[in-house]
């Protein structure tokens, strides 16, 4: 998942430096005008780039871009790469602007995409050999999984970048994310230890330490009390109303705000949840669903909220 190298053309960089006014000398000894390089080449392409399927090669930039992926879809518009996309998964609720269709991420049809004539596909999955199938026709794929830590989620829009001509925009919306980020975790409160659940949905699912969401919460030193689940389930555990009452955690996240209709209301009326002290001392938090399930650039607006309720909790 890490842009390797550019396959710009030898030619172009020879030409800059045989004559300082961007001329040549044919064999006769008469001065001929170097070739404008084209747009692709200007932009650097072709361009290989390693993503989760592989060493993949962009002949030229690309103006039909189709993603099924709602954190790569975000990530394209923000790196400024939006006028290339054509359209993005039924899930891609982010931007507004973004060109929303029927196509899915989760069970993609590759008769379906193949008739959007894109000419780069981005998605999370491989799912049905969807990568295979698209390959087979010579449609250009990113295969960017789900990040499992922040240098991943870093690491897939510099190769967005690299993908679509607008690496220097990747490159600083990454290193800005990580400053933020960096500056955030610096300035929070260290020095009281606190517990958390975070709720993905009402049955309820949770999430432990080892996964993208619980690293998050791990860099203010946070608590969690998913990662003493009797069944930790890939990192995404089931727990008990039971369980969750007696851990009594300080705070409560709630990702299932739309899905769910979650609220600190809603939890009060559980059995056996209505004196946790998250509720009593007013420590839930809801989150917007879509915010907290996903790796791009607005990871730093999630990463914000758990800093102001660490630093409230802690005042």
């Amino acid at each position: 998942m890490r842009p390797v190298r550019t396959a710009l053309a030898g030619a172009l960089l020879g030409a800059l430096t045989l004559a300082g006014c961007g001329q040549s000398t044919d064999t006769a000894g008469t001065a001929s005008a170097t070739p404008a390089p084209t747009a692709s080449q200007a932009a650097g392409f072709p361009v290989t780039v390693q993503a989760g399927n592989g060493p993949v090669t962009i002949g030229e930039k690309p103006a039909q871009i189709v993603s099924l992926s709602p954190s790569s879809t975000e990530s394209l518009f923000a790196i400024g790469a939006g006028p290339q996309v054509i359209a993005v998964d039924d899930q891609s609720t982010y931007p507004a602007e973004a060109p929303k269709s029927d196509l899915s991420g989760f069970k993609p049809n590759a008769e379906a995409i193949i008739a959007k004539k894109p000419d780069l596909v981005v998605l999370a999955n491989d799912t049905g050999g969807i990568v295979a199938a698209l390959t087979k026709v010579g449609i250009p794929v990113l295969l960017e999984p789900a990040a499992t830590k922040l240098e991943e989620a870093y690491d897939e829009i510099a190769d967005l970048g690299a993908a679509t001509g607008n690496k220097a925009k990747a490159d600083e919306i990454a290193a800005g994310m990580k400053r933020q980020i960096d500056e955030l975790v610096a300035s929070a409160p260290k020095d009281k230890k606190l517990t958390f659940f975070h709720e993905l949905d009402n049955t309820p699912y949770s999430v432990t330490s080892s996964t993208f969401i619980g690293q998050i919460y791990g860099l203010f030193g946070l608590t969690n009390i998913a990662d003493k689940a009797p069944d930790a389930a890939g990192g995404y555990p089931k727990l008990s109303s039971e369980f969750v009452a007696k851990a009594d955690p300080d705070l409560i996240f709630l990702a299932d705000t739309k899905c769910c209709g979650q609220s600190k209301e809603t939890l009060a009326k559980r059995p056996g949840w209505g004196g946790l002290s998250a509720i009593a001392k007013d420590r839930v938090i809801t989150l917007d669903d879509d915010l907290a399930s996903r790796w791009g650039p607005r990871v730093v607006d999630f990463v914000k909220i758990v800093d102001e309720a660490v630093t409230k909790a802690a005042a």
